[in-house]
């Protein structure tokens, strides 16, 4: 409980002291941003992908920026799980904040091995199943796009570990929701989505992509609507909660998520722009409700549906 607001919500049986988390990818393990704001003002850190062996990532440039976002494909380069436990995780276990870790593989064996690896950590809240990324040619999205993969992984992984396991989803996908089924019946407690949408940027002086890989994943305040739409679609298909992400930029932008059925949310692209956007964007929604007079945050969880407005 903060102030006069019921700020907590749960995700399967983690449960979290506000519903703001950081998306993977743009906060690293928050070691860098701990000198701008406490960790613990936040509902779950939520680490850069972490894979079995170390992972070099894409050739530079691999940042690019667009009009009202940007694009990147960073490629999930990490130092593997090894280097990831005797250091980020070691320090993240004394900031007071749950930790969620973002597992990313090549392959099912990949991801089983990375969860087996991790699954004896205490200090792990939750594992993040990356199946979404779009940015290498093995693995990620790979999984993401079919139903069968999907399950596959979801699978694999679910008997790995008995953590709380979220299933990050693609967008470059036809139907969302179908996929969304799928993992939930294989054991995802819930998914979270969306990851980036893949776009392309060329640079018209020298008639070359500005990203070495030609394409990447798109992000910020631009992919909002879609986003906004697909957590609609999905809240609406599955009974797991739905983590909700796309262009977080501000507390409305959290609440608009929530309306739409998301259960917590994720601030991404926002934490390039002011390092503190992820702290804000908590004590943003609770202003919001109190503005408003509503006790429990929880109750803004499709409070835009149809059937909620009657």
């Amino acid at each position: 409980m903060t102030g006069t607001v019921d700020m907590r919500v749960r995700i399967g049986e983690l449960e979290l002291r506000n519903p703001v988390m950081t998306a993977s990818g743009t906060f690293g393990s928050g070691r860098e941003y701990a000198d701008f704001m406490e960790l613990a003002q936040l509902g779950a850190v939520v680490t850069k992908g972490v894979s079995l062996e170390p992972w070099a990532g894409n050739d530079s440039p691999r940042i690019a920026e667009t009009p009202s976002g940007m694009l990147n494909s960073i490629g999930l380069q990490n130092p593997g799980v090894a280097a990831f436990c005797a250091n980020d995780l070691a320090w993240l276990a004394t900031q007071n904040v749950p930790v969620i870790v973002n597992l990313v593989g090549h392959s099912v064996a990949e991801y089983v091995a990375v969860t087996e690896r991790l699954d004896a950590e205490p200090d792990i809240a939750a594992f993040e199943l990356n199946i979404s990324c779009p940015n290498v040619d093995a693995g990620g999205m790979a999984f993401g796009t079919s139903c069968p993969a999907a399950a596959e992984v979801v699978r694999a992984v679910r008997a790995a570990t008995t953590k709380t396991l979220i299933v990050k989803l693609s967008p470059n996908v036809t139907d969302i929701a179908e996929i969304a089924r799928a993992v939930e019946a294989e054991g995802a407690d819930a998914v979270s989505l969306i990851n980036t949408l893949l776009g392309m940027a060329i640079d018209t002086r020298t008639f070359r992509p500005k990203l070495a890989r030609g394409v990447g994943g798109l992000s910020g305040p631009a992919i909002r609507p879609v986003a906004v739409r697909m957590v609609w679609q999905v809240a609406r298909a599955v009974a797991v909660p739905v983590i909700g992400m796309g262009g977080i930029m501000s507390a409305a932008d959290a609440a608009e998520f929530m309306l739409a059925g998301a259960t917590a949310v994720a601030v991404g692209t926002a934490n390039f722009v002011d390092p503190t956007a992820s702290a804000a964007v908590a004590e943003g929604l609770r202003h919001f409700c109190e503005e408003r007079g509503i006790a429990r945050v929880s109750d803004l969880t499709g409070a835009a549906w149809p059937e909620r407005q009657a």
